[in-house]
């Protein structure tokens, strides 16, 4: 049987996402087991979930999943590149998936496997460092190294938010089993707020809910995830916000010293310079990026930089994660998960207390997760009604009937 894995974060899980299952299975067969490695409560561009991962994860499993597990905070919160290479790496650990499967402007995986592998050559870094020099930012610089070695055509996919993400899947499994799989996007475009063909990104989405539109966002929702959203306002949880514990995140970032920046600085390009001096005055965190920004450094980076740092995250480690989270399943992914019991080289954690029993990296990274939760917990309107992750277990959904 086949089994797809699709990286994702679902914030909040729209009809698209919907649509790249339902064609995952399309094309592997209607049999085929769906594994998602899912962003938990922070997001790649530098921001709180809006909604919080258990909800996401059971919205996940009720629209046509398996199987969720956590992406660590320390991998959801890097760059394209790490974001891409920890969540390939859990489901490499997880010994049953054979094919990956994302949503592509092109919406061919040859041509991005191919530039994956160019990116990886000791021609291209050479290349690069000289772009860098010029003072550019990085997606600038790689731009033009790429062009310069495989022509504009070729490059292009770098461009595109979408095959951007591809292209860095393609990077991560080079050398392993897990074939890539990429489906043509279907609707609007990446961050924009326009509806398309019926699809809406998940950026218009969350741009209504800060505009206090909720009818209007919930419409644009899966079904599964509309419900969801609606249980956790209800409760107090959502939608977490980082207008509601701003000044927390402030007062962190003053709190920390230059030396503390310069850990986070991981170009070791000067930058924690910047973050040093504006984050000692700076009365607002966008007067703070706006004090740090330059053209070379994308507003993306500069964000995780700040939530990297309330935090407190280390670097992502370049190994696996330590274990495999489970955050929701059915019983198709009971099922799977009994086959990466048997196979899988890391180990599946289900019972939050199980992690006193594994090994100390393994606890340090949970006690990491559960840190930054309870900072987390900050940004919602009630913060007395998240859960504490040690209290936490993943979400089973049965069958009704």
């Amino acid at each position: 049987m086949a089994v797809a894995g699709i990286i994702t974060e679902y914030d909040p899980l729209h009809m698209g996402h919907v649509h790249l299952m339902a064609e995952a299975r399309r094309l592997l067969g209607p049999d085929t087991g769906i594994i998602c490695v899912m962003s938990g409560n922070y997001v790649q561009r530098g921001d709180f979930a809006a909604v919080s991962k258990f909800a996401r994860a059971a919205a996940a499993v009720q629209s046509g999943a398996d199987l969720v597990l956590e992406l660590p905070v320390p991998w959801a919160l890097s760059s394209a590149e790490g974001f891409a290479a920890g969540a390939v790496e859990i489901l490499r650990a997880a010994g049953v998936v054979t094919h990956l499967v994302f949503g592509s402007e092109g919406g061919d995986a040859a041509p991005l496997a191919r530039l994956a592998g160019v990116l990886r050559s000791p021609e291209f870094s050479l290349r690069l460092r000289e772009e860098l020099k010029k003072g550019d930012s990085f997606p600038a610089a790689r731009q033009r190294a790429a062009e310069a070695l495989l022509g504009r055509e070729a490059s292009l996919p770098l461009e595109r938010p979408n095959d951007i993400l591809g292209v860095e899947y393609c990077k991560a499994l080079l050398g392993g089993g897990i074939q890539p799989v990429a489906v043509p996007r279907r609707g609007a475009e990446h961050d924009s707020t326009a509806l398309k063909d019926g699809f809406v990104s998940a950026s218009a989405i969350r741009a209504l809910i800060r505009r206090g539109e909720e009818d209007g966002a919930l419409s644009l929702m899966a079904p599964a995830m509309a419900e969801a959203y609606r249980a956790e306002r209800a409760a107090g949880r959502a939608p977490a916000s980082l207008e509601n514990c701003e000044r927390a995140v402030l007062a962190r970032l003053r709190f920390l010293e230059e030396a503390g920046w310069a850990a986070l600085d991981q170009g070791n390009e000067g930058l924690y310079r910047r973050f040093a001096r504006a984050a000692g005055s700076a009365a607002s965190l966008e007067d703070l990026l706006e004090r740090v920004k330059t053209k070379r450094y994308p507003l993306a980076r500069l964000r995780r930089t700040v939530f990297r740092a309330y935090l407190g995250l280390p670097p992502a480690p370049p190994e696996r994660p330590a274990y495999l989270r489970v955050l929701a399943a059915n019983e198709g992914g009971r099922a799977l998960l009994a086959g990466m019991r048997k196979t899988a080289p890391a180990p599946v954690l289900t019972k939050p207390a199980a992690v006193r029993r594994l090994g100390p990296e393994a606890q340090s990274l949970f006690e990491l997760e559960a840190r930054a939760t309870r900072l987390y917990a900050l940004a919602c309107p009630n913060p007395a009604a998240v859960p504490d992750e040690w209290r936490t277990g993943p979400v089973i959904c049965r069958r009704e009937g």
